[in-house]
Order: structure tokens, then C-alpha cells, then sequence
């Protein structure tokens, strides 16, 4: 597989459309004016072309940014693979017989393939963190709220967040300040105070980590499992709210998603209670640590993504986002940095951060990138 040919899965179509900066893809989720928000599904291919630019599509177009095309995803932004039957799976690059992950795919690919300089995603529990490690590039959960979601599907969430991937560092706090006004670069002065949160990973994610951090302080954040489960809860919940209507009007979907969508509708509102407390002890727990650290850390991934034949067993990648969820259902900014397993496969850690301080988690990143040589091979972002 080449990365050409990786490439041209990773578009739903081609576009040209604002200044000479950097090359940008955008989520088919994301409404740009003239063209069908499909949302990755085959319900919402032929509706009408969205009436105006979501206000985060304005705000690349007015920091100069060409916007190339738009990016292939998991149907409904519902799915970790990235398997879209319809619109077509994008293909990992580094790894084509593994998944590009999801619900981002196009957007992850893109960047992977050199497609563009960096590549807009929405993250509900973990869609731009889990694909980026997938492909080996770096992605951005700013903290919840920061970046406008007006022109996105679904319209309403309370985990959603406009995210960005980008090949370094450098590149991805260029779309940051492109999709923010208000982002500014930070500079550290020193260097920050880090911990490990006790997460269990399978060996091969564990063992490069463990080498890199081995003089960190570990700690526990007790509620991870049950902020895992909790945001389960609610994505399952707003989506039925979003897209439930498409089961009863007998809509065309994936397999996989009227399955999720059937099961959704199960969700009681005793359930979303109890998740939206564990939402409140969680998101205390993670500001209490904060307070004695600048950033936490956790592996991207509890395993190496799994092939693509392999993910079929619905099984296989209930895991994927165990680390990553909890802190959409919290709201703090969270990224991803990209390394390799001691056989050649991609694993990642990730990094979060106090709401609000997106740009000083971002030097925090530049700095372990520069400082640990777990991200220094030269090919590691190619």
C-alpha cells in the first residue's frame, strides 16, 4: 500500500477554498458552505449543501488557511475503526492492514499521508486522540468549550470538541491558533512537574513508556474506570437524541451503528444520572491532582491498535479509549504524541492539562518531545 493510494482514501472530495496558508482538511461533520454535511453516513449523503461555514471552518479561512477537502469518518461520528461501508475506510499509511482508528479516520490519514499541513477532527470520547496514535501523528483535544461547535453534527454535546492533528508539534499549535484567535504560544521557564496516572496496558504500549518515565511519580485517579463507563453513557444518550429519528424513519446505516443506536435507546435516565455524578467526583479528582502537577500522563492506547480483520470482534476494541474518554466526560485538554512499540507499531502518550491552559500543555508536549528520545527517531512522524 503507498502512501499515495492512502491518500485518496482519506477525502470525501476535494476542495481549494481560502488564502495561502497552510494546507487544511476538515471533518465531513464540519459544515462548509456549498457542500453536504454527510456526517459519514449514507442517511445524510444527499441533503442540502450547508447554508454557511461552521464558525471554526470562518476562523481558518480568516487566519489564511487553504482548505483543501473534506474528510472521510466513522458514520455519525459513532465508531472507533473508522470502517465507513459506504463512504469508504481510509487507510492507515505507516500500517495499512490496521485500522486508521476513529471517528476522525480522513482527517488522522490525511495528515499521516502528507495529504495536508494539518487536519481539523471533533473528539466526543477520544476521535482525534485515538486515530492520531493510530497513524502516528499528533492530535489536540483543546479543553471543552474553548472552540466553537456551531455548524457541527450532532448540533448539542456535552463531551464534543473541535480537535486538530498535525506531524509536529510546531504544526499543530499553528492550527490551534488558526481554529482560536485567543490561542497564544507558552513558553516554559522550567522544567514542569509531571506524574504517571496507574493505568494497566498491555506490555508492548507499557514497556517503552515505562523505560521513557521511569523517574516519575506515579498516582491514581480512582474514578478512570467508572468515567470511562460514565461517557459511554452519555455519547450513547446524545447520540440517540441527535440521530435516534433515523431508526424510525427507516434511514439507510451502517450495520454497526443501528446496532449502537438500537442499544442507546436502553440508556435510562437513572443511568445518566448516576454518570453525569460520577462526571462531577471525576472531573474533581483530575483538578485536584492539577494542582500539585502541571500535566498528567496516561498511554494513548492500552494496546496496539488491532488490523483491520481483527476489529470486526466488536470485543477487540471496546478498550481503545479507556484513557482517553474519561477526559472528555472532565472537559480538560488532553493530546496525543506519537511513538513506536519495540516491534515497529504504533503506541502513544498522552498528555492532559488544566482547563483553559491548552497553549501550556502544548509547550509541556514540545518539551518532551525535545527532552525523551522515545520521540526522537526521525521517522516517527512520516
Amino acid at each position: 500500500m503507498t502512501i499515495h493510494t492512502a491518500a485518496e482514501t482519506a477525502l470525501v472530495r476535494r476542495l481549494s477554498l481560502g488564502g495561502t496558508g497552510p494546507d487544511v482538511v476538515v471533518k465531513d461533520c464540519i459544515d462548509i458552505a456549498g457542500t453536504v454535511t454527510a456526517c459519514g453516513s449514507e442517511a445524510f449523503a444527499e441533503a442540502p449543501p450547508a447554508a454557511a461555514h461552521a464558525t471554526v471552518v470562518e476562523a481558518l479561512l480568516a487566519a489564511g488557511c487553504h482548505i483543501t477537502g473534506k474528510a472521510r469518518m466513522h458514520e455519525l461520528a459513532f465508531g472507533m475503526t473508522g470502517v465507513n461501508a459506504f463512504f469508504g475506510t481510509p487507510v492507515n499509511p505507516r500500517w495499512p492492514d490496521r485500522i486508521p482508528g476513529g471517528s476522525s479516520s480522513g482527517s488522522a490519514v490525511a495528515v499521516a499521508a502528507g495529504l495536508c499541513d494539518f487536519a481539523v477532527g471533533t473528539d466526543t470520547g477520544g476521535s482525534v486522540r485515538q486515530p492520531a496514535t493510530c497513524c502516528g501523528v499528533f492530535g489536540i483535544k483543546p479543553s471543552f468549550g474553548r472552540i466553537s461547535r456551531r455548524g457541527l453534527l450532532p448540533r448539542d454535546s456535552t463531551l464534543d470538541c473541535v480537535g486538530a492533528f498535525a506531524r509536529d508539534m510546531g504544526m499543530l499549535q499553528t492550527a490551534m491558533a488558526a481554529m482560536d484567535p485567543g490561542f497564544a504560544r507558552a513558553s516554559l521557564d522550567s522544567a514542569p512537574k509531571l506524574t504517571r496516572i496507574d493505568a494497566e496496558a498491555a506490555p508492548e504500549v507499557s514497556g517503552p513508556l515505562d523505560a521513557a518515565l521511569t523517574d516519575l511519580p506515579h498516582e491514581k485517579l480512582p474514578h478512570l474506570e467508572a468515567a470511562f463507563a460514565a461517557g459511554m453513557t452519555v455519547i450513547s444518550r446524545e447520540t440517540v437524541t441527535a440521530f435516534g429519528d433515523l431508526l424510525d424513519t427507516g434511514a439507510p446505516l451502517g450495520t454497526d451503528i443501528r446496532a449502537r443506536l438500537t442499544a442507546a435507546h436502553q440508556v435510562t435516565d437513572a443511568q445518566l444520572a448516576e454518570a453525569e455524578a460520577v462526571r462531577r467526583r471525576f472531573t474533581a479528582e483530575v483538578d485536584a491532582l492539577l494542582e500539585r502537577y502541571d500535566a498528567l500522563i496516561t498511554p494513548a492506547l492500552p494496546v496496539v491498535p488491532p488490523t483491520l480483520e481483527a476489529a470486526r470482534d466488536p470485543q477487540s476494541i471496546l478498550p481503545l479509549t479507556r484513557f482517553l474518554r474519561p477526559f472528555n466526560l472532565s472537559g480538560h485538554p488532553a493530546l496525543t504524541l506519537p511513538a513506536l512499540s519495540a516491534s515497529g507499531l504504533p503506541i502513544g502518550l498522552q498528555l492532559v492539562g488544566r482547563k483553559g491552559e491548552d497553549a501550556r500543555l502544548c509547550a509541556i508536549a514540545e518539551w518532551l518531545v525535545a527532552s525523551l528520545p522515545l520521540f526522537q527517531s526521525k521517522d516517527q512522524s512520516r
